[in-house]
């Protein structure tokens, strides 16, 4: 049975009779008194969020999990459906374990689906994605020596701030984990 250091962001532990997705951990050692790992974790069959703090050392049982390669096909509804790049066959995921993912998504998208046997947890993205600016003011020259930023929303509707110089048309590179702009994209 696995400890407290073998804990990674994304892995999946059964705890108090359920499972959860470690979102962060941050390992604590103060000091006075023992080490600790302080974790955020996420219930996947309800999607709450809660803080959970482990002594250093303690035993976790950790929920093999499998993934799958599939590719984002369209969203109808609350449901998202992917097809498996191997077999063609269509898969429906709900909006609930998509959730904030969904602002990534778009039309031939390669992500894994992680399983625990037939059950569905989660969607693992690529490290970044390159989306299309929809809507953003014009920027002015001469205004990119500040380091200033404006709004801009991507084709998926989703809004982030971006350097002053990007324009309407332009393909940003975004990060998946923190939904920050990286660099345009030439494409």
């Amino acid at each position: 049975m696995a400890t407290t250091a073998d804990i990674r962001n994304g892995s999946v532990i059964f705890h108090k009779k359920k499972r959860f997705k470690i979102i962060e951990f941050q390992h604590v050692k103060p000091g006075k008194g023992g080490a600790f790992v302080r974790t955020k974790l996420k219930d996947i069959q309800s999607g709450k969020n809660i803080d959970e703090t482990f002594n250093a050392g303690t035993r976790l049982e950790f929920v093999r999990v499998d993934a799958k390669k599939m590719q984002f096909l369209y969203q109808d509804n609350d449901l998202f459906v992917f097809m498996d790049n191997d077999t063609y066959d269509q898969l429906n995921i709900d909006a609930d374990t998509v959730a904030d993912n969904m602002r990534y998504l778009i039309a031939g998208l390669n992500v894994d689906v992680l399983f625990d046997g037939t059950e569905i947890l989660d969607i693992r993205l690529p490290a970044n994605v390159v989306l299309n600016v929809v809507e953003t003011e014009p920027g002015f020259k001469g205004n990119t020596a500040t380091g200033a930023t404006k709004p801009a929303t991507v084709e998926t509707g989703y809004s982030l701030n971006v350097p002053l110089f990007i324009e309407e048309g332009d393909y940003l590179k975004i990060n998946t984990t923190n939904g920050e702009y990286i660099e345009r994209a030439k494409i």
